[in-house]
């Protein structure tokens, strides 16, 4: 009997690996205290994975200005060397924390998503790890609507680390020297995927499951009810919704504990953070609204705004 349960044991892990493929992860960092937070969780992949991490600085001429609160043009060409120097040491710096780790850094110049998106396809980079405030605004790499920008145009899954992020998902920093890297490790032991279900949900389902396998993780399936009015008559929806939340988990998963499904009615972000908060959760999964689907039923970026602001854990966005 023992030898079965090994061999069924044997046969799950052979299937996650087969399953999950990360081989290189590109770290977005604009320097500032709210990029370093990510760090840690990059780096922790890369490990896990076995990946390379692409540590990566755009230099934009608006932020350029901004630093030096106005140039004139002939002044621009030693602004942006000066700024190019310093971005190259600071990587170096990153690099020396890294220890054994593979790594390569970038620093481009130009719009932050054009210049990223030609690091992703050089690179074939299979995942993307920011910090992020949440706020809006112009200026740094990781305000607001930079991120949306990339959660709208990246082709691959992209793993943003929030201001609130906290307690047992928060990772510990990467203390500096090549011989004194600190030994995180990555763990998922609950993981919350909320859907509204857009066309292309099945995807992010996916990446749930898969991680979920990969992390022998609880997963817990949550649909939000936001408008809903006819409350004499819950019953259909709320079984309807159960329905399709079970329709979302691929018949062949081999997963460790059997999925939650839960259904709540409010708003959206609201539900997802308490859900999230409620079950300690180590990561959020959302489907990410794609530029190209402008009338996509994906999450809308005002409720993946807020969850990306106000989350104790991580979230991954995977674009449809």
């Amino acid at each position: 009997m023992a030898a079965v349960e090994e061999g069924k044991q044997e046969l799950t892990e052979q299937k996650t690996a087969a399953a999950i493929s990360v081989k290189s992860v590109l770290f977005a960092t604009d320097f500032s205290a709210t990029s370093e937070a990510a760090l840690p969780y990059a780096v922790a992949i890369c490990r896990r994975f076995g990946a390379t991490l692409h540590a990566a600085h755009v230099l934009s001429d608006a932020a350029l200005l901004m630093m030096t609160g106005g140039v004139d043009y002939v002044s621009m060409g030693t602004l942006y060397e000066d700024a190019h120097s310093e971005a190259k040491e600071k990587l170096d710096q990153i690099a020396l924390r890294l220890g054994d780790l593979p790594h390569r850094y970038h620093v481009r110049h130009g719009e932050v998503w054009k210049s990223l998106a030609g690091i992703v396809t050089e690179n074939e980079i299979d995942l993307i790890v920011v910090g992020t405030h949440g706020r809006t605004g112009l200026g740094k790499l990781l305000l607001g609507s930079v991120a949306e920008d990339i959660l709208r145009h990246a082709p691959c899954p992209v793993l943003t680390i929030g201001p609130k992020v906290s307690g047992h998902a928060k990772l510990p920093a990467l203390r500096a020297g090549s011989r004194d890297v600190a030994p995180v490790e990555l763990e998922l032991s609950q993981i919350v995927f909320a859907t509204n279900f857009a066309r292309e949900a099945q995807r992010a389902a996916r990446a749930a499951v898969l991680l979920a396998q990969e992390f022998r993780s609880r997963l817990t399936l949550l649909h939000v009810i936001e408008d809903y009015v006819e409350l004499g008559s819950r019953l259909k929806p709320i079984e309807g919704g159960l329905c399709r939340l079970q329709e979302l988990i691929p018949p062949d998963a081999a997963l460790q504990y059997q999925p939650e499904r839960e259904m709540e009615f409010g708003s959206a972000s609201e539900c997802i953070l308490r859900t999230a908060e409620e079950q300690k959760a180590d990561l959020i999964v959302l489907g990410a609204r794609s530029a190209a689907q402008p009338g996509s039923t994906h999450i809308p970026w005002s409720t993946t705004h807020h969850v990306l602001a106000h989350a104790h854990c991580p979230v991954l966005t995977v674009r449809g």
